[in-house]
Order: C-alpha cells, then structure tokens, then sequence
C-alpha cells in the first residue's frame, strides 16, 4: 500500500513498509511508476519525492555545470543520477554533482557518494524542505566538501563547507550576482552567479 500526497506541485509517495525495503527495491517500483514527462524523481528519507522541472531550474542547473567544466572533465559532472548516501533510505538524483579524479563506481554500477566533491541543488518551491533539511544533513554526514544551495525564490546562494562530525561548520549567504568563491575547496574555482534568474 502507498500513500500519495500532492503539495506545492510535488509529489510525495509514502510505501507501507518502506523500512523493510531497500532503496534498490524502491527504485526498481519508481521505474515501474508512470513518472510524468519532465518530472524528476528521488527518494529521501525512505519517500519518493517528485517535482517538475522547471525552465529556470535547469538554466541554473546548466549554468553550474559549463563553469565546473573549467575544472571537471565532462563525464565527472552528473545530473538527475542516482547516489546513496547516508541515512535512512537516501537515494538522491541532485542537480549537480561533480566527481573527483579517479571516481569508480560501485560493484552495482553505480558512482560511490565518498567520490563526490561538489553538490548544488536548485530550490524548487515544492521541494525546498529537502534541500535545507534531510538533504544538508545528508550531504554532511557524507562530508561532501561542497554543498551549494541556489534558490531563485529568495535570489540568494547558499555554500555550506567544512563537513564534521555529521554537520557543516560553515555555511555563507550572498545574494544572485555576488560570485560563490570555492577558490579554497576541492573545487578551487569561482562560480559567477550574476545571470542566475529569480522566479
């Protein structure tokens, strides 16, 4: 049995008995469900979340990804590709991820979340509790260097660093325009910010 809850155009699928199921189990019922064309789907904390994708979404999404080309080769940076991270049930497909050197995947084929350096993901109004919630605690417990949160709603970034013990020991706010300097991070570029649209 499934519990569907339809909020803030996003979908939340709630599987009874999900605490018995693996994530790849979960996944494999995902791929069987009709997901609508232009939706993208992730499980967090044991839910299927569904969202649609939205134009300035992906302008951000495509900004993010052709300035970390200046620093990662094209087949280290993904997009909508699922990662396991740590915690319960969390198997996210984020909008941006890049890889470090020498990332390989796992005997199922899928990239390892202790290769990753980077994490953006972009606000979308339905799904914003995740990405300032289960996915920051998530991303820190992994200690991926870099969490970026960009949300057109408020025009303002968010770059968490400095992951330890479970949490992120530092974390700065500018507004769209101001340039997210991770010059002293895996990263070691900037990205510019200045034609990141608001909604």
């Amino acid at each position: 049995m499934m519990t569907i809850e339809l909020t803030d155009n996003r979908i939340e699928i709630e599987m009874a008995g999900s605490d018995e199921l693996s994530l790849d189990e979960m996944f494999d019922q995902l791929e069987r469900m009709p997901v609508p064309e232009g939706w993208k789907a992730g499980i967090v904390e044991g839910a299927i979340v569904m969202s649609p994708q939205r134009d300035n979404h992906w302008d951000i999404i495509l900004g993010i990804v052709e300035q970390l080309r200046a620093r990662y080769p094209r087949k280290s940076n993904k997009s909508d590709v699922r990662f396991d991270f740590p915690g319960g049930l969390n198997g996210f497909a984020c909008d941006v991820v890049a890889l470090r050197d020498g990332a390989e995947k796992d005997d199922n084929g899928r990239w390892r979340y202790q290769d990753v350096e980077f994490v953006a993901e972009g606000v979308s109004r339905g799904t914003s509790h995740n990405d300032y919630g289960p996915k920051l605690d998530a991303y820190a417990v992994a200690e991926v260097p870099v969490y970026l949160i960009v949300d057109p709603y408020s025009g303002r970034w968010h770059r968490y660093t400095l992951p330890k013990d479970g949490k992120y020991q530092h974390c700065l706010t500018l507004g769209f325009g101001a340039p997210v300097d991770l010059t002293g991070t895996a990263v070691g570029l900037t990205l510019e910010t200045s034609d990141f649209d608001r909604r």
